[in-house]
C-alpha cells in the first residue's frame, strides 16, 4: 500500500500557497446536464469573475526555472522535481518538471519516465502530457501533469471508452484513427516503459527518434495504473474550445469564446474529432 507522502505534501502545500496568494484554483460550475445526457464526459464552465490571476509585467519568464520555492512537494531523482500547479483543476493539482530547460515538444526520455514511475509508486491517478500548444500545452518547459486519484475511483469519465476503444468495429472513427490505447504496467522497468512508449509512439505515426529530431506531430499522452493511451493531434482553438488531454479524458472546459450550441448539437465526441 502506498503512503502517499508525496499527495499529503501537496495538500500542505496548497493551503501555505493559497494563504501565500500563490496559487490560484480555477473556479468552475459543472453545467454537463444543460448540454449533454450521457456520463462519459465532465463539462464545466469556467467563472473568470472569481479568476483572480496577477498581471505580470514586462517578458514572459519561464516559470519552472527557477519554480516557484512556495509550490515545492519534492526533489525526484537527481533530473525532476515536482510542485503544485499554479493554476490547478483540482485540490492538490501536481506537476513533474525537469530541473533544467529540456523542450516540451520533444522526445521524452528514460529519465523521464523512471521520475513518473517513481512518483507513482507513491502517489497515482491520472497523468496527462501535452506536448506543445496544438495540443494545449501552456509552457515549452518539459512538465507531466497528475490529477491523484483514491484507490477504486474512476481515473477519467472516458475511462470505459478508452478500456473497450480496441474493440470498436467502427473502422472509420476519426478518433480511433488518431489514438493508440493499450494496457500499461508501472511496474516495469523504467526502461522497458520508455521503450513501449517509443513502439507506440511509431505504430501512431509520431516518428521515431532515430530519424527524427522531434515528434512529427503534437500529441497527448493519458496514463493511469491500467493503461496508457496516445493522442495525434492536428489543431487546436476550434469552436471556441481549447483542448488539452484531459478533454480527451472526459473533461471539457466551456468559457465565454465557446460556440455551447455546437456542443449541444453535435456532443462532446464529435467536437474531439476536431482536433486530432
Amino acid at each position: 500500500m502506498s503512503l502517499e507522502i508525496y499527495w499529503k505534501k501537496a495538500l500542505e502545500q496548497t493551503q501555505l500557497s493559497i494563504d501565500d496568494e500563490s496559487l490560484y484554483p480555477l473556479k468552475t460550475d459543472i453545467i454537463t446536464r444543460d448540454l449533454y445526457e450521457k456520463d462519459d464526459f465532465i463539462i464545466r464552465k469556467l467563472d473568470t469573475s472569481k479568476f483572480n490571476k496577477k498581471k505580470i509585467y514586462g517578458p514572459k519568464q519561464n516559470p519552472f526555472c527557477p519554480w516557484e520555492k512556495i509550490l515545492e512537494i519534492d526533489k525526484i531523482g537527481d533530473n525532476h522535481q515536482l510542485i503544485l500547479n499554479k493554476y490547478p483543476v483540482q485540490k492538490g493539482h501536481i506537476l513533474l518538471i525537469t530541473n533544467e530547460w529540456k523542450p516540451q515538444n520533444g522526445w521524452l526520455d528514460i529519465k523521464d519516465w523512471r521520475a513518473i514511475q517513481q512518483v507513482n509508486k507513491d502517489t497515482s491517478g491520472l497523468w496527462f502530457f501535452n506536448s506543445s500548444p496544438i495540443a494545449g500545452a501552456s509552457q515549452p518547459h518539459r512538465h507531466f501533469q497528475l490529477l491523484r486519484r483514491s484507490k477504486g475511483e474512476i481515473s477519467c469519465p472516458r475511462e470505459k471508452w478508452f478500456l473497450e476503444m480496441n474493440s470498436y468495429q467502427d473502422l472509420n472513427s476519426k478518433l480511433k484513427q488518431n489514438i493508440i490505447v493499450s494496457k500499461f504496467n508501472f511496474l516495469e522497468n523504467s526502461s522497458s516503459l520508455f521503450e513501449f512508449y517509443l513502439e507506440l509512439c511509431k505504430k501512431l505515426g509520431l516518428g521515431d527518434p532515430v530519424s527524427d529530431k522531434k515528434p512529427i506531430y503534437p500529441y497527448n499522452i493519458l496514463i493511469t495504473n491500467k493503461w496508457i493511451a496516445i493522442i495525434k493531434r492536428k489543431n487546436d482553438h476550434i469552436h471556441g474550445f481549447s483542448i488539452n488531454g484531459l478533454g480527451f479524458a472526459g473533461y471539457l472546459l466551456v468559457t465565454e469564446n465557446s460556440n455551447i450550441n455546437y456542443l449541444k448539437k453535435f456532443g462532446p465526441e464529435k467536437l474531439l474529432e476536431s482536433f486530432v
